[in-house]
């Protein structure tokens, strides 16, 4: 549960809530009483990148799978797609369609994860509720037993054909470097199809919830249009041939606050594109775009701060590739006044329009003829050396970018992922809120400050992925106890 600290001119929200990972959100008044200056602060460090260094670059998916319980699938894969580029080999065509098979089932879990358990409960039970009800069970409460009970089914069911192919659904352990581990049997093709057919139902039944619950309520839709949640930012996504998101593969796409191309690229070409800025009071970067430069926490066409995931992949993209999907893409920009949309709370239903084209390819590649080929790995003959994979992972672009040398030892890692692409704007998405949200007089409440913390909710941050880098020296405490357990020494570095 979030517990705020209120002092005359400091409000502190520690822990925030409903995420991955730990951070905390400082808001600074100024005399009259208004917001100054807000701070998304994110204290933990992950040091992933270092981990890897000296290790064989074939056990790169394993590990970097380990940053994360939520989405190590992500990491696999992008793991996975580096080493290709690492040992330079291209895997089969049904090794790729098995790959984004697996991937398009975990992406229906884990976006149901978010909009039923983290997101969600703020639409669905309300802002103001009391916070032990703003959860799953709140929302199972709220929706009926039996929606509860389609939700849970649809999860177990997508974790089945992740396990299905990578062994386990969390921790997957099913790419190699040219391809992929296991195939799949006709029976198992076959149930594949028939998960992926009750994805697509639930899909439609979680786009009629937004329906009924959020765009049925006025208050809801004002919140989301409000101007204390809206930024004007770039956007990043992958698209494929055809400017449609796509998960898997394709190029980067970057579009101004118009939704005016003026990037694409292969991932390859990232860091001609991306730089990363520190800031002392995080250990989180702020990436930003290299060819519009950094100016510090502010939006607009000056700023070269971008975001990515749902609502930006929207952005970023000229469509969607699946017929369901492309009719509710309509509908989401004719409804909330054209394209591009920069109401940051919209990502919760744009979302919801990932998670119907996630079931509706999954369906797609379980149709697909060559699924069950026996052809699914290419052995790398070359000399291994430097190597660039990218996937879209739910919280947004995940790159992978490995140094090894010629006996495929790891010599150097980068990792840039959804987290860290948006860390700028959730830093400003949280200011702007608490500014919108909090005036001289104002009565801070547990719902006021949880409505705050929706400013960030809505990017669905994983915190753990996002901190790879240490700006400085980790602040550190060292007590040294006897053995009655009395302090002996204390050793500190803070």
């Amino acid at each position: 549960m979030t517990e705020a600290k209120v002092e005359t001119r400091r409000i502190s929200i520690d822990p925030i809530t409903r995420l991955e990972g730990h951070g905390r959100i400082e808001i600074f008044l100024n005399p009259e009483g208004d917001v100054e200056n807000a701070y998304f602060q994110v204290p933990e460090l992950r040091g992933f990148e270092k981990f890897c260094e000296g290790r064989p670059a074939e056990t790169l998916p394993v590990i970097t799978a380990r940053i994360c319980g939520v989405c190590p699938e992500a990491h696999h894969m992008a793991s996975t797609k580096t080493l290709d580029a690492v040992f330079k080999v291209d895997p089969p065509s049904a090794a790729k369609k098995l790959r984004e098979l697996l991937y398009s089932a975990f992406f229906v879990a884990d976006h149901a994860t978010h909009f039923y358990a983290l997101g969600g409960p703020d639409f669905v039970v309300g802002p103001d509720a009391p916070a032990a009800e703003r959860n799953i069970v709140g929302v199972i409460a709220k929706v009926g037993m039996e929606i509860g009970g389609q939700v849970l089914q649809a999860l177990a069911a997508t974790h089945e054909v992740v396990a299905m192919l990578g062994g386990k659904y969390i921790h997957p352990t099913c790419g190699l470097p040219g391809g992929i581990s296991k195939g799949l049997t006709e029976e198992e093709r076959a149930k594949v199809e028939e998960i992926a057919k009750a994805a697509i139902e639930f899909g439609k039944l979680t786009i009629k919830i937004v329906d009924d619950v959020v765009l049925a309520n006025k208050a809801y839709v004002d919140l989301i249009l409000s101007d204390a949640f809206a930024h004007q930012t770039y956007y990043m996504g992958l698209v494929d041939e055809n400017n449609h998101v796509n998960f898997y593969e394709g190029q980067l796409r970057v579009v101004d606050q118009q939704a005016k191309e003026v990037a694409k690229f292969p991932v390859s070409e990232y860091l001609d594109h991306i730089g990363e800025h520190v800031e002392p009071w995080s250990y989180l970067k702020f990436p930003f775009l290299k060819k519009v430069g950094w100016n510090g926490l502010t939006d607009g066409p000056n700023s070269g701060i971008y975001r990515v995931a749902p609502l930006a992949r929207l952005n970023a993209a000229d469509g969607m590739a699946t017929p369901l999907a492309q009719a509710e893409y309509e509908r989401f920009y004719s409804t909330l006044g054209g394209k591009p949309v920069h109401a940051t709370l919209a990502t919760h239903w744009a979302r919801v329009v990932e998670l119907v084209y996630a079931a509706e390819r999954l369906l797609e590649l379980s149709q697909d003829p060559e699924i069950t080929s026996t052809d699914i790995r290419t052995i790398p003959t070359a000399t291994p050396g430097e190597g660039v994979g990218v996937v879209e992972a739910p919280r947004g672009v995940l790159i992978h970018h490995y140094w090894a040398d010629e006996n495929a030892v790891v010599k150097k890692v980068n990792l840039i992922v959804g987290t860290g692409h948006n860390n700028g704007a959730i830093a400003m998405s949280i200011k702007k809120a608490a500014q919108g949200l909090i005036k001289k007089g104002t009565t801070v409440t547990d719902g006021l400050l949880n409505t705050i913390e929706m400013a960030f909710r809505a990017y669905d941050p994983c915190l753990a992925c996002a901190t790879h880098s240490l700006p400085g020296q980790m602040p550190l405490i060292v007590d040294i106890y006897d053995s009655q357990r009395n302090l002996v020494q204390r050793l500190r570095r803070d």
